[in-house]
């Protein structure tokens, strides 16, 4: 496919008085005749418009909008291109050399940039340069309207009699650009108008009323009344009501609401894959209206755990697609909270009846995930449905790559360490450096902070049995490979012992054959540890480990840790021969004899 940039086609195209446009590299005849020439114009206009009001509700800013990055693929259909600006002009430096490469492409660049500031008000002034530039490019060539780019930031009135020319030319929509290009091209960054403010303004003009915007933007919504009329009935009529309407969003918001207030016997649980997948292809279309989305997720999580409910054994959607569905739904709209803990909640309910780990990792979720926990610390929401899905997510892994969870366990460190008291937060963060301990996505400069969370999290709440199982493991996982980790169990910080804490859970919990096993476990890899064992012997572990030995004599596996642990005691205990005999007899106190002051 080849590519041809609008900067191209300003050198191809020119207006010649008021009947016709010529090609200037051909002198054989018209290139168009003038209505064509305004709905080709149209049509660019409105799909490069429509790219940029993506980019903005995303927050992303292009910073480099240009004619020569407009790439026309057809002749009804362009690209924006060089989405790399984003990245690489974050930096400074970066920024000034690619600036000073070409004067020319610099002049489409809003005053504030060249002082490093950008805002998506940096995109609405590249983006007057542009209509600017498409408007007057029948009477002025390229080195004069790249004057005027430059001498409209530092002189806003040279902009006046270059809007004066374009009515006297009779030039297409006009009338339109001249209101516009004003309020576009204003030096204060703050004074410019929006690109919602542009589309409405350029496409509900009388010029671009025939344009796809325009057409949707003036289509009348269908009246409250009739959408409820024909929503009445069961699933399968208000379904075939999403269908005949699925471009209309109001009537597919009213749907999605009729289907959530429906009884739950009316809803016809469980929906079978197919089902869920006809609305989601429909919604799909409007993935850009937030409220359609946060009520499909509430649908999604109504249907997926009501069935659950009913039945544990049943069956989840979980797909390929409906898993793509709500990683695009994720990423849309990057700063709603309450559409992020949903998505993150569903994905959780479908993670639990199937292996997906490896499905998400390649849509890009565990990096994901780390950017939300991020951006998200002090949100405990979201804090602890990310949580819950890395846990879901974890406990079934066969392989991951390494590389995203170390990062990971960053932050969730961080996160844990600022929900320190939060119960719910201490658990799920437990269960997930848990996991990721036994996946080797530790570093060993972490092993000092994941023991400290791990023994702080049962001192604050002893009582939660799977907080207490989930600690006990990673500290065992931990002491495994460090003998570090082992001395900081039992050396907590200056005058007290992480065995002391330990003894309390075994009293509180010795008759849970689970966390009494977890514990044994933990206590032989400290035994075999030389340098723990006098702390084990003098933190009573001896006589508790001597008690569990004689009750849980039923556990194979619990026997064999605690013959592990008195094994090391006993045998730290008794003299070593060769010892004794290095070192030399003492003299009976008769012999010895006084020296001399």
């Amino acid at each position: 496919m080849t590519y041809f940039s609008l900067w191209s086609a300003r050198h191809l195209c020119s207006w010649q008085g008021s009947d016709q446009w010529v090609c200037l590299s051909c002198t054989d005849g018209p290139l168009a005749t003038p209505s064509q020439s305004c709905r080709w114009m149209h049509t660019m206009l409105s799909q490069l418009l429509d790219a940029i009001e993506y980019l903005h509700q995303l927050n992303i800013i292009h910073r480099n909008l240009k004619p020569s990055n407009i790439a026309l693929v057809n002749d009804n259909y362009c690209k924006l291109q060089d989405l790399s600006s984003q990245a690489l002009m974050t930096h400074e430096a970066k920024w000034n050399v690619r600036a000073e490469e070409d004067p020319c492409h610099k002049s489409w660049m809003a005053p504030e940039t060249l002082k490093f500031s950008f805002t998506c008000k940096s995109d609405i002034w590249s983006l007057g340069c542009i209509i600017l530039d498409m408007a007057t490019c029948s009477f002025l060539d390229d080195t004069e309207a790249m004057h005027l780019r430059k001498a409209i930031r530092h002189h806003p009135g040279s902009l006046k009699p270059i809007l004066k020319a374009m009515k006297e030319k009779q030039i297409p929509v006009s009338e339109v650009f001249c209101l516009l290009l004003p309020f576009m091209l204003h030096i204060n960054p703050s004074d410019r108008l929006t690109i919602k403010d542009v589309i409405r303004i350029t496409f509900m003009s009388n010029s671009f009323r025939n344009s796809c915007v325009a057409l949707n933007m003036n289509r009348q919504a269908v009246p409250i009344f009739i959408t409820d009329v024909l929503l009445e009935g069961n699933v399968a009529n208000v379904l075939d009501v999403m269908q005949n309407f699925s471009i209309r969003p109001e009537v597919q918001l009213r749907a999605l609401n009729k289907l959530l207030t429906m009884p739950e016997e009316d809803l016809g649980l469980p929906w079978p894959t197919e089902l869920v997948e006809e609305v989601l292809d429909i919604i799909k279309q409007h993935e850009r209206i937030l409220d359609i989305l946060l009520s499909t997720c509430s649908l999604l999580l109504r249907v997926l755990g009501q069935a659950l409910a009913q039945d544990p054994e049943a069956e989840i959607p979980r797909d390929h697609f409906i898993i793509s569905f709500l990683m695009s739904a994720l990423r849309s709209h990057p700063d709603s909270e309450r559409l992020i803990t949903m998505i993150y909640n569903l994905l959780t309910i479908i993670s639990s009846q199937g292996m997906i780990s490896e499905e998400l990792e390649e849509e890009g979720l565990f990096l994901l995930a780390q950017e939300h926990l991020d951006h998200f610390q002090e949100d405990k929401d979201i804090c602890f449905a990310i949580l819950s899905l890395l846990w879901s997510l974890l406990i079934d892994a066969a392989t991951v790559d390494k590389e995203p969870l170390q990062k990971l366990s960053d932050v969730v460190i961080w996160v844990l360490t600022i929900h320190h008291e939060d119960v719910e937060i201490a658990e799920a963060g437990c269960a997930v450096l848990w996991l990721l301990s036994l996946l080797g996505c530790i570093k060993e400069s972490q092993f000092e902070k994941v023991v400290e969370l791990f023994l702080r999290s049962i001192q604050l709440c002893p009582g939660r049995v799977l907080l207490v199982n989930y600690v006990c493991r990673g500290l065992a996982s931990l002491a495994k490979v460090s003998e570090l980790v082992a001395f900081r169990i039992a050396v907590l910080e200056e005058g007290s012992s992480g065995l002391y804490l330990l003894q309390d859970i075994y009293h509180l919990y010795k008759d849970d054959p689970e966390v009494v096993e977890n514990l044994c476990m933990l206590l032989a890899h400290l035994a075999s540890y030389k340098e723990i064992l006098p702390e084990l012997e003098s933190g009573g572990i001896k006589d508790i480990v001597r008690t569990i030995r004689g009750r849980f004599t039923s556990s194979l596996e619990l026997i064999s840790y605690a013959d592990t642990v008195l094994q090391a005691l006993e045998a730290a205990a008794r003299p070593n021969p060769q010892k004794q005999q290095l070192e030399p007899a003492s003299e009976p106190e008769a012999s010895k004899v006084s020296s001399p002051p």
